[in-house]
């Protein structure tokens, strides 16, 4: 979750760059950054489930288990989704940015059908291939909305 919260920086701090003014806006997208970064962090530390539980390390799947860690990275995107989905109505309300927020949770939640409790074969594809197909998808259209 770490990753989480340096991520969710950037979108406010890019604002502030930008326009030199205070919204709302970033403070919604760094949270939604920040739930989808903790949410693919959580499953990508599967992997690293044994490691951690040998040297004492207190990650999300050695503290939760690894259901419990999936179910919490399941959340985490659904929070994400929803976050996505305000924006749109609240302020990015362009048929561009429906159509990329659509496509983003779409793979946002393909990720989890890749990555099962008892198989974590496909997390590198979960959290590597998927998550930057969606970023870059995503970050395209919301783009498109702005400038059409």
């Amino acid at each position: 979750m770490v990753l989480g919260v340096g991520l969710s920086l950037a979108p406010i701090g890019a604002y502030l760059a930008v326009t030199g003014v205070f919204h709302l806006l970033p403070l919604f997208f760094s949270f939604a950054v920040f739930t989808w970064v903790s949410g693919f962090d959580i499953l990508y530390a599967l992997q690293d489930e044994e490691f951690d539980r040998d040297h004492h390390l207190k990650s999300i799947p050695v503290l939760l288990g690894r259901k419990n860690a999936m179910m919490v990275s399941n959340l985490l995107h659904l929070i994400t989704a929803l976050l996505v989905v305000c924006i749109g109505f609240v302020w990015l309300t362009s048929v561009w940015y429906t159509i990329g927020a659509f496509i983003f949770i779409g793979l946002l939640f393909y990720q989890h059908t890749l990555v099962k409790t008892d198989d974590i074969s496909k997390v590198n594809l979960a959290f590597g291939t998927t998550n930057g197909i969606a970023s870059v998808l995503f970050a395209l259209f919301v783009i498109l909305g702005l400038l059409i």
